[in-house]
């Protein structure tokens, strides 16, 4: 018996070419078809601890970078819209980097894994930095704002790239570990942006807190360069899908200016309004049937599908929908019934802001130890439930609202590793940065979502006209305490409701091994 006998197959010669080439793939380890159409490449040699720590490192640098910038400038928007004598426009300082960051993050990720990493870091490390100059730069208010859109599109580039990069250099079982110290980059970013913000602006000048990106910018590239070269190449070039990924961003860009303006420039239920409703639907009804028709569709809509891709964007979503729409409107309570200054607000903001992180690494460590990782996820988002119920049902003193906002912030902080992790864990090494993107863009919407939510249950609530952020156009000081604790039930009852859909879903979500070294009870086995 020969070989082709053997192994059930007809002699060469009997064979046609495809069937040929069909059976030899067949050999072929899945890792190396995933590369497509890209040049054969060598082995590379395993990165070594003093390597993964250096482009660990870097990477934090380098969402530092973009963390920073969300958080810096809202401090010197006053001394801005003084010197360009320009205070009605203000709010697209903030908005335009909104914008482009939200809609260019799918973008970046599928771009990554086309390109590759290192040709994406670079790029919106580039646009970061070339924005920056350009804001510092600005004779004018409407410069400003569209240097802003510029630093966006590069600001929207590195999380998802980040992300990516460290499901390159660490296993899907280590991995959370390391998820929980890039949320400390945060929590550092949340309470030193806005201090740092108020001293540029009051003491040096307002520029500084763009010139401040070009030395961390070009520190974090000559950090991370050498050190690419080394990482495993999992991208694929394959034709990319620009029109797919075009009605994705409009979809988007849309949508957001509808929670931006909505219940603030125009009523929620205004013809403006309620026309751009219809064309973001429009346009997500367009690019659904594109991707559906699509050979190579920019976002595949398999991925988004399963026992995993949805539930743990759901859950990543919803945690971070809370945790952002109440960092943005408690210190209007902090201020109204606890009669804090805007400084002693923004401390009494750290407890939620901060201890985020500890829940994060709990959960990192219970992914790199247990079998049933995700129990600690479903635990801690309900417990944060839990707790945002308590808020929603009693009056508190200051010291017991931090205390619970405290275990609120914990239990929350679990969902974050767990689903970023369990997301990249589930597709091919070669869809990782498409995923990684899609979530970071699922995110942004249903944060932005979660505080015009947050807003629109204040205003009901309140029957009051009031600008959150700053600036209040009503007569926020005159609100009556009781009104305000009133109304917050409802806000605090709206988070705990987030929290108990991530946890439902962390519930749904597919519990799927990790790739890594083996956790002490399957040594044990």
């Amino acid at each position: 018996m020969n070989k082709f006998e053997r192994q059930g197959r007809r002699p060469a010669d009997r064979q046609t070419l495809p069937e040929v080439i069909q059976g030899e793939l067949s050999e072929i380890p899945a890792e190396v078809i995933e590369l497509g159409d890209a040049p054969p490449l060598a082995p590379k040699a395993p990165l070594t601890p003093s390597e993964v720590r250096t482009i660990l490192m870097s990477l934090m640098l380098t969402m530092f970078l973009a963390a920073l910038d969300q958080t810096i400038v809202a401090t010197a928007l006053p001394t801005i819209g003084r010197q360009f004598q320009d205070v009605s426009n203000l709010s697209w300082v903030i908005t335009a980097y909104l914008l482009a960051s939200t809609a260019v993050a799918p973008v970046f990720g599928t771009l990554s894994d086309i390109y590759g990493r290192r040709a994406m870091i670079v790029t919106a490390l580039s646009l970061f930095v070339a924005g920056s100059i350009l804001c510092a730069l600005a004779p004018n208010m409407p410069v400003l704002i569209l240097a802003r859109g510029l630093q966006g599109l590069g600001g929207g580039g590195i999380m998802p790239i980040v992300q990516t990069v460290i499901s390159d250099v660490v296993t899907p079982r280590e991995r959370g570990q390391y998820q929980a110290y890039f949320s400390g980059v945060w929590v550092a970013a949340g309470i030193g942006g806005p201090i740092l913000g108020g001293v540029f602006a009051e003491h040096l000048h307002w520029s500084m807190i763009f010139w401040i990106n070009v030395p961390l910018g070009l520190g974090s590239l000559a950090m991370l360069l050498p050190k690419m070269g080394k990482i495993p190449v999992f991208h694929r070039r394959r034709k990319v899908d620009w029109l797919g990924g075009v009605l994705l961003m409009a979809s988007a860009v849309v949508f957001m200016l509808v929670l931006t303006w909505g219940g603030n420039r125009y009523l929620w239920l205004s013809p403006v309004i309620m026309a751009m409703v219809g064309a973001s639907f429009a346009l997500a009804l367009a690019f659904i049937w594109h991707a559906g028709n699509a050979e190579e569709p920019f976002l595949p809509l398999p991925l988004m599908g399963g026992t995993v891709a949805p539930y743990a964007i759901a859950s990543g979503g919803c945690a971070m929908g809370a945790i952002l729409g109440l960092t943005v409107h408690l210190p209007l309570y902090y201020e109204v019934v606890y009669h804090l200054s805007a400084s002693e607000a923004g401390l009494a903001l750290i407890p939620l802001a901060a201890v985020s992180t500890g829940g994060a690494a709990i959960a990192g460590r219970t992914m790199a130890r247990a079998k049933h990782y995700k129990r600690v996820a479903i635990i801690g988002t309900a417990g944060a439930a839990l707790a945002g119920c308590v808020l929603a049902l009693a009056a508190l003193p200051l010291w017991a609202l931090l205390v619970l906002l405290s275990v609120f912030s914990l239990g929350l902080g679990t969902a974050f590793p767990i689903s970023v992790v369990s997301l990249q864990n589930s597709v091919a090494r070669s869809q990782v940065g498409t995923v990684t993107g899609a979530m970071n863009f699922f995110r942004a919407l249903m944060a932005s979502f979660s505080v015009a939510a947050f807003s629109a249950i204040l205003l009901m609530a309140l029957g009051a006209d009031i600008s959150l952020g700053g600036e209040h156009r009503g007569p926020v000081s005159s609100i009556a305490v009781a009104d305000m604790v009133t109304a917050f039930r409802y806000v605090f009852g709206a988070a705990a409701a987030l929290l108990a859909g991530a946890s439902l879903c962390m519930i749904l979500m597919e519990e799927r091994p990790l790739a890594g070294p083996a956790t002490p009870a399957e040594m044990a086995e």
